[in-house]
């Protein structure tokens, strides 16, 4: 699929070299909006305005809200005062918030001069509530019916306001203070048996609601467990004030999904992509926790140290250090990717620590011995036999792999626990991701196997 759009992509690019602008127009209308705003990367300001001024009025509004901030902003400012007004007439309202987000001041300031009274008061509005909650991300375009209202007269409700709203399938029914009381969907105003039943005989009263302050994950999390098309948001006294659609809860899911991965992988968060990254601003994401974990290594750093004549006496035993931190860190970060990934998904809570620590428990085990095995053929056959390395005794082998099978179970108990010691202390768990564990476990096992080697060889 992707090879075939970019070869759709350099034709149409050719096209817009050549100046076959009829033949490109026609093309570009058939297309869907994100795979039109595509196109629009890597290219120049000249060629965007020119490409963007040959679509349809309503495809132009819709691909303006999917093209990268940097494109819509060179667009905006090459715009007249009535080209950016037609823009803006044709997004909703908390695509525009959006955009207002993105923009620098200056372009702000043109885009609140353009917006009708309405949809500034809506922006406004959209814009107090904190970062990441429902308020942030909901749209104040719905269908709103009443009670009292028949089937029929709701229906010619919809028709008249519903061009104008983001979504019409599901409409909610207020009382005269606004506060939600009901739902109906199209479906269910079709098939009434009669135009004159009252909304308040068929509407659904059972009620899902989120309130302005709740975190944006969370209502991502109700839409993939419920299976919303649009998810009602209402204040503290049960007042509706708008929606979220299902289009807004996947790009929470996304944003949240990545945000995870880069402090799973020990960087700070970024808002851009990776071509958008100059290298600064990747060393400003990465160095904190780089130089977090090079300072905390040097714990592992000292126990070596301070077993300096053990493997002075005995060498052999710096070669097998590697094999049993790498084993140690890797089975740490098993435990914990599983544990976060449950954590996000509110399969585990704190209460649970004890069953997924005896479960991690039997895991462990089991892991341990096979590795231990497998580790102790190995050493006997290859290290001792193959090589012919005399200073691989049996109880060097019996040293190694002791160590390995308790670095295996303590990597797997710290590796489930810290994550949820983090969710229980309101911390993101990725921030107890592979990094900081195996840190940990790297320094727990060196403290096994010297004690191992004191205790069995003697050193």
């Amino acid at each position: 699929m992707a090879e075939r759009f970019e070869l759709v992509e350099k034709a149409l690019m050719l096209m817009l070299e050549e100046k076959k602008y009829s033949t490109l127009r026609d093309i570009l209308i058939t297309m869907n909006p994100s795979d039109v705003a595509g196109l629009f990367s890597g290219l120049d300001e000249r060629q965007i305005a020119l490409l963007y001024r040959l679509l349809p009025k309503e495809l132009a509004a819709e691909t303006f809200v999917e093209m990268e901030p940097d494109a819509q902003k060179l667009l905006i400012q090459g715009f007249s005062d009535n080209e950016l007004k037609d823009v803006l007439d044709e997004l909703y309202v908390d695509d525009a918030a959006d955009l207002v987000e993105e923009m620098p001041a200056n372009v702000v300031k043109r885009i609140l001069q353009q917006v009708d009274p309405e949809m500034r008061s809506s922006i406004n509005q959209i814009l107090r509530y904190p970062e990441n909650s429902a308020g942030s991300i909901m749209t104040t375009e719905y269908v709103s019916l009443r009670p009292n209202m028949t089937v029929g007269e709701a229906i010619l409700r919809i028709r008249r306001q519903g061009v104008d709203k983001e979504t019409i399938y599901t409409c909610y029914v207020l009382g005269n203070d606004r506060t939600l009381v009901g739902l109906v969907t199209v479906k269910d105003l079709l098939l009434a048996e009669d135009d004159d039943d009252k909304i308040e005989d068929i509407m659904i009263t059972n009620l899902i609601s989120v309130t302005t302050r709740t975190d944006q994950e969370e209502v991502a999390q109700m839409f993939s467990k419920y299976n919303f098309l649009a998810l009602p948001v209402v204040d503290g006294e049960n007042r509706m004030v708008g929606i979220v659609t299902f289009d807004d809860a996947m790009d929470v899911m996304e944003d949240e999904a990545t945000e995870d991965m880069e402090i799973m992988a020990a960087m700070t968060p970024s808002e851009k992509t990776y071509l958008k990254s100059t290298p600064m601003d990747l060393f400003k994401h990465r160095i904190p926790w780089l130089l977090l974990l090079m300072v905390s290594a040097t714990f592992t750093g000292l126990i070596i140290s301070s077993f300096e004549n053990a493997l002075s006496m005995l060498p052999v035993l710096t070669a097998f250090i590697p094999m049993l931190m790498d084993t140690g860190g890797n089975c740490g970060s098993q435990s914990s990717v599983t544990v976060i990934r449950a954590l996000s998904l509110n399969e585990l809570k704190f209460g649970d620590l004890a069953k997924v620590v005896w479960k991690e428990i039997r895991t462990a085990v089991l892991c341990a011995l096979c590795l231990a095995a497998v580790c102790f053929l190995k050493i006997l056959l290859v290290d001792r036999l193959l090589m012919g390395n005399a200073n691989v005794s049996l109880l060097v082998d019996a040293a190694v792999c002791l160590t390995l099978a308790v670095t295996v179970l303590m990597a797997k108990v710290v590796g489930c626990t810290l994550p949820m010691v983090a969710k229980a202390m309101h911390l993101d768990p990725a921030v107890m991701a592979s990094p900081f564990i195996t840190t940990i476990v790297d320094a727990l096992s060196l403290l096994v196997y010297f004690m191992f080697a004191k205790t069995l060889l003697g050193v």
